[in-house]
Parts: structure tokens; sequence; C-alpha cells
């Protein structure tokens, strides 16, 4: 069966119609579950990173959520807490840090944390308390620019910030408050 000409024209001209206006409508609807600029790119749940040198464990964070946000200064969140363990070179556990929440930035390889920040050096039996601390990992320490309780076993020391190395072994505390142990001859 043959169709005149000016049908098939019409046929071919409608098909087209309906091809093109599918594609021009395409982006609409995959537009709708494109992210938004503000939107994590990756979340995941219950994470463990490790963190290494030389191929050597230094470090172990877990969270139960972690998100993932690009742009020009990405950054991983931990919105609802995290635990760091960090290694002695015998792989023990020397000390750990946890808190509320968490920011760490991908290109200068600091974390933040915020809210309930507990640092325990394990070997030492001592604890850091504070609501914000940065931890830079190039530089191998942590500082925190508001109050710190510190717990020793024999005494209780406050201050208006601190600073140590990440291991919470070696600090110095900015205007210390509390019982402090003098040697007689120090003085």
């Amino acid at each position: 069966m043959s169709y005149p000409l000016s049908f098939r024209y019409f046929l071919l001209f409608t098909v087209s119609v309906l091809v093109l206006s599918a594609c021009d409508k395409a982006p609409e609807a995959t537009g709708s579950i494109q992210a938004r600029e503000n939107d994590p790119v990756m979340s995941a749940h219950n994470i463990e990173v490790l963190f290494s040198d030389s191929g050597k464990i230094e470090a172990r964070l877990t969270s139960s959520l972690m998100n993932r946000y690009l742009g020009k200064s990405p950054y991983l969140e931990f919105p609802v807490g995290f635990n760091v363990v960090m290694f002695d070179s015998l792989q023990q556990t020397e000390s750990t840090i946890t808190a509320d929440r968490g920011v760490r930035r991908e290109y200068t390889r600091t974390m933040e944390a915020w809210g309930n920040v507990v640092v325990r050096n394990v070997k030492k039996n001592e604890q850091l308390n504070t609501e914000h601390l940065i931890w830079d990992e190039g530089q191998h320490r942590i500082w925190s620019d508001v109050k710190i309780k510190i717990t020793k076993p024999d005494q209780i020391l406050n201050g208006s910030s601190m600073e140590s190395n990440e291991t919470f072994s070696q600090y110095s505390i900015q205007q210390p408050i509390g019982q402090m142990n003098v040697k007689k001859d120090s003085i």
C-alpha cells in the first residue's frame, strides 16, 4: 500500500516534532533529580577511614554518617559525630578524639571538631575537654581556641586555649587556671 507523498511528509514532520519535543523536555525531567549546589555529592553510613604514611596506619576515623561536598574547597562532614583513634609505631592506641560534629578539609588536610570534644591520651591517662578543636594532619598538631579542661590522674587544669602534638602527649595551656604541682627547687 502506497501513501501519497504529502501524507509521508506530514508523517515524517509529526514524528520529528514529537522526537525533538521529547528531547527538549528531557533536561526538565532530569533536572528535578539533580543535586542542588549545597547538597552533598555523596553520603555514607557507618564508615571507617584509615590514615597512613608509607603504608603504616597512623589513625582510624569512624562515623555513623559522612557527607562529601565538592566545589573550590572540597570537604567531608561528619554531622552526627566521629571517633578518631591514633596509633603509635607498634600499632597500639595512643590517643583518641571524639566530637559531636566534624569537618575535614581535603586540600589543607585539617579537621575541625565541635561540641563535646574529648581528646584522651590513653598511655598517660589524661583527657582534654573543649567545645572546638582543630587537627592539622600535616603538622601533626592539635589546638583549641576556646576554654579547655585537662584532667590528669592527680589534678585538673583549665585554660583559655591550648596547643598540643596530635597524640596529646606534649601540650601548652594559655592562661592556665587550676591546681598545679611545682617542685621546690624550680621556684
